[in-house]
């Protein structure tokens, strides 16, 4: 066996205490052969290093004293705060577990792309590094090759198989300590251009508001914050992501992703490039790139992945620069039909009744990012558009859709939703959606508009329907009122989705059932 080929071994639930998804049980990971606990592991991983010369019997035995006193404490760790050297336990721990063991530095380091995408700190936090690519799989330092889910998120964030090696800790100290050194003192961008190598200028599009679409700043193609900023939208995108961050600090630029309502490190560019590309993301969304001291509000219309997108953008000063944060709308997901939103079939079947009344005020409920908006919109979906005049009001206007005619909210000239919702009232609407009901003034109009012949749904910020009711007393609406306008509220949160390839039934627990 060699290092330059390391073997396969199979998945199961072995001694970590859950279960692994399906589709994750190929043959790229390491686990414990069935049967064997961890008790087991550690006293072979003992006897391999006695055999060794590495430790003493007595050594041993009083490693396992300390673990006898200490629940939960591993063996390697107990050796190495011994001042075993950690070579000799990681060589036997790989002798042990059967995954090959391998000495890494810079010169070995053949995958610095993949390792900025995970990140330095992610990558030192878990003791993780990936070395090069074996084949189509990536080869894949690991200080611990038990530890199955941080090796799982890897695979899930790289998209790529996993070959893994057991490496000390220590080696990845070194070089990541040194790549640090190196970044601070040259400000080196060279991991960006491995970064963007794979991105031409037109994966990403400006659409203008005249439904032109144009290349991305063709004029100044090579420039690599261009570039670099049109990767961040693909491949954020590509990957599913709700939420781009971009968060300046003392010494580096995070940007992170929020994929399923997780957030996930992406990669770290020089610290020297925030500025610009802080400015390019400006001029993107049409914003004023020489003010930093207030934050700024804009909207960039893409096209990525050969599909219109929308992208809402907020910048913020921050101690340490401006923070930016782009939200991606994609028309395809709010194009789901009641039928598909996860309710069950009564919740359903009260819920249609509802919106099929002619007047009185419907409410959705739940915490930011929950998905009243969708809901609304797959509600309005089934109105029969072509005999109803249906209105909207939000702030801002997150999807266009046909046959409804909505409004966009301006605080700062005046345009708040109580005065839109005037508005609307004088233009004959048989239903209004409002985005919101943040004040008493917008609340009043809207029962005074359910009250006189018009259905309105809207939104409220509250944790659960019951207090809908309260929120609205509190903002200034007379109870009376209440009871005579509001004809339903639903509460609503989102839960991560499940794979359809590696999802497996379980029996629930007496708690849950």
């Amino acid at each position: 066996m060699t290092t330059d080929d390391p073997i396969d071994h199979p998945q199961s639930p072995g001694e970590l205490g859950f279960v692994v998804p399906q589709s994750v049980a190929s043959t790229n990971l390491y686990t414990p052969e069935d049967g064997t606990d961890a008790t087991g592991l550690s006293q072979n991983l003992g006897q391999a290093l006695i055999s060794a010369g590495a430790i003493t019997p007595e050594q041993l035995t009083s490693a396992r004293s300390v673990i006898e006193k200490s629940p939960g404490r591993r063996m390697t760790d107990v050796l190495l705060d011994m001042g075993v050297d950690e070579v000799a336990v990681q060589q036997a721990r790989a002798k042990v577990t059967g995954v090959p063991f391998q000495r890494i530095n810079e010169e070995s380091i053949e995958a610095d792309r993949h390792i900025n995408r995970l990140g330095l700190d992610f990558c030192l936090s878990h003791g993780v590094l990936p070395i090069r690519m074996s084949g189509p799989r990536l080869l894949l330092g690991v200080t611990d090759p038990d530890n199955l889910p941080i090796i799982d998120e890897i695979r899930h964030k790289l998209q790529l198989p996993i070959k893994t090696v057991v490496v000390c800790r220590a080696d990845i100290t070194l070089y990541i300590e040194a790549r640090k050194e190196q970044a601070d003192d040259d400000q080196d961008d060279s991991t960006v251009e491995d970064i963007i190598a794979g991105i031409e200028e037109d994966d990403v599009e400006l659409v203008e508001n005249k439904e032109e679409d144009l290349d991305l700043e063709k004029m100044a193609g090579e420039s690599p914050v261009i570039r670099f900023v049109n990767y961040l939208i693909f491949n954020a995108v590509k990957e599913g992501a709700s939420d781009i961050h971009i968060e300046p600090m003392e010494k580096k630029l995070q940007i992170r992703y929020r994929i399923d309502g997780i957030m996930f490190d992406s990669m770290s560019p020089p610290h020297h490039m925030k500025a610009a590309i802080v400015s390019r993301i400006k001029i993107m969304a049409n914003l004023d790139i020489s003010e930093r001291r207030l934050p700024q509000d804009g909207r960039i219309r893409a096209m990525v992945h050969g599909r219109k997108l929308d992208l809402r953008v907020s910048t913020l000063p921050m101690v340490q620069g401006e923070k930016v944060v782009m939200r991606i709308l994609d028309t395809r997901s709010i194009q789901v039909g009641l039928d598909e939103l996860g309710m069950d079939e009564d919740t359903l079947l009260m819920w249609k009744h509802q919106i099929d009344q002619p007047h009185g005020i419907v409410l959705v409920t739940g915490p930011t990012g929950s998905g009243k908006t969708t809901t609304l919109y797959a509600s309005l979906g089934k109105m029969d558009r072509s005999k109803l005049n249906i209105s909207t009001t939000e702030d801002p206007v997150e999807y266009h859709l046909n046959g409804i005619n909505q409004t966009q909210v301006h605080d700062k000239i005046g345009m708040t939703f109580s005065a839109a919702l005037r508005a609307l009232l004088r233009q004959d609407p048989d239903v209004l959606m409002v985005g919101e009901i943040r004040d008493a003034e917008t609340a009043k109009i809207a029962i005074q508009a359910s009250l006189t012949g018009h259905l309105v749904l809207s939104t409220l910020h509250t944790n659960d329907a019951p207090s809908s009711v309260t929120r609205l007393i509190n903002i200034g609406v007379e109870p009376y009122l209440i009871g005579s306008a509001v004809n339903a509220t639903l509460a609503q949160r989102l839960v991560r989705k499940i794979c359809e390839n590696c999802k497996i039934k379980l029996p629930p627990t007496g708690d849950v059932a």
